[in-house]
């Protein structure tokens, strides 16, 4: 059985959001389910009736994927087979499934599984993190209500009317600099949204530091928006963790394009930054993995430093920095405490009832589904598979896991 250390690194780097920062995501999921559906019954006449229902927190499982032509959630195996589907919120049997997806299949999903950093399909769009649940809900809800009032449709506009919402309320850059959508909740209610991490993981991250680890922080997110959540779960001084921070890195292109780094004036991006010109403690947006690998390269004074990178998107976090880059992964997977399986069963997530569902059933591969798509990327492209940051800080910085798969 293969061995990982993080010990065994150079350079470090870590996503934000759900990996270094974790929700309280019950809190959250309801914060943005009412704002989105206010808009969206205020906005685009959506029903009320439907949609201003108690959250189902059963019926959303991270990873399933949208078809917006049929008004479908779908999940799927490694090869593209779907293995399960609704329509709206109802569940479809095998029969239903074959009158939208001929033996199992669409063409869609069939092309995404042997490219999924590349999605420029606009007939669907990927749910998979945690911070898509209400996203996942709110759809089906949608194509509900539509079906109620017009009957069933052939090409469904709810995803676009949901993604006009998601900009008006979190996603537009600069909302959480002038203090609009939901962020004035978020401030003034983030004990309510954000667990403070634990003193034991903010002293891990400094051993890894006095260790002579290179920490790199790269989010998606805004910089006053990645701002807001560091603070309010590292700590004030949280940048002094780490020795570049990049904000809305658009990962995974970070790690398949060549975007110029741009340097930031407060919250304003300004010019562009060339990789010689990266400097230590510094904060930029957009970039690349090239001019990346190059500043680690000049801080860390090796020609060649062996990088990891830690993260809970399975694609943008563990799928395309080691299949384009080269970069070993820790994926993160809070559904191994949710779902209390072995090994992580002595914790009891506060949030397990948002995470997992007995319609959808495990994350993880059972007796009736033997693989999905989601887990088998994880177990090729990363190294081990834990629930938190704050799980691998209770191990030494030296300790050797036994690799997973």
């Amino acid at each position: 059985m293969s061995k990982f250390s993080v010990n065994d690194y150079d350079c470090i780097g870590f996503d934000l959001d759900m990996t270094l920062a974790r929700y309280k995501l019950t809190n959250y999921n309801e914060l943005i389910y009412d704002a989105l559906s206010n808009y969206l019954i205020t906005e685009k006449n959506y029903s009320k009736e439907i949609l201003l229902r108690p959250i189902d927190v059963n019926f959303t499982i991270r990873g399933l994927i949208a078809d917006t032509e049929n008004g479908n959630l779908i999940r799927i195996s490694p090869d593209g087979l779907i293995l399960q589907a609704a329509h709206g919120t109802k569940w479809l049997t095998n029969e239903d499934i074959i009158k939208y997806y001929p033996d199992h299949h669409w063409k869609s999903t069939d092309f995404f599984v042997k490219a999924p950093a590349v999605n420029s399909d606009k007939k669907f769009r990927l749910l998979g993190d945690f911070l898509n649940l209400p996203i996942a809900l709110m759809f089906a809800r949608a194509v509900d209500s539509i079906d109620m009032v017009q009957g069933p449709q052939t090409n469904y506009s709810v995803l676009q009317d949901i993604a006009s919402g998601m900009r008006s309320i979190i996603f537009s850059r600069n909302l959480c600099t002038n203090d609009l959508g939901v962020f004035p909740q978020l401030k003034k209610n983030s004990e309510n949204i954000y667990h403070k991490c634990s003193q034991r993981m903010l002293d891990w991250l400094e051993e890894l530091k006095s260790k002579g680890k290179k920490l790199f922080l790269m989010t998606g997110a805004d910089a006053s928006h990645a701002f807001l959540t560091a603070e309010c779960t590292l700590g004030k001084n949280w940048k002094k963790l780490f020795d570049i921070i990049i904000c809305f890195s658009e990962k995974p292109d970070f790690f398949t394009m060549e975007r110029k780094f741009k340097a930031l004036d407060g919250f304003r991006e300004t010019e562009n930054v060339a990789a010689e010109d990266l400097k230590q403690g510094g904060v930029y947006t957009y970039g690349n993995w090239k001019d990346l690998k190059q500043f680690l390269i000049t801080i860390s004074s090796k020609r060649s430093p062996k990088v990891l990178y830690i993260g809970d998107n399975i694609i943008q976090d563990v799928y395309a920095p080691n299949f384009y880059c080269q970069m070993d992964t820790v994926a993160i997977c809070e559904e191994l405490e949710a779902e209390k399986r072995v090994g992580f069963a002595e914790s009891d997530h506060p949030d397990k009832d948002f995470i997992r569902s007995t319609i959808w059933g495990s994350f993880f591969p059972t007796e009736k589904i033997n693989e999905t798509f989601w887990f088998n990327l994880i177990k090729k492209y990363a190294k081990i598979c834990v629930p938190s940051v704050e799980y691998l800080a209770k191990f030494p910085v030296d300790h050797t896991f036994d690799k997973q798969f």
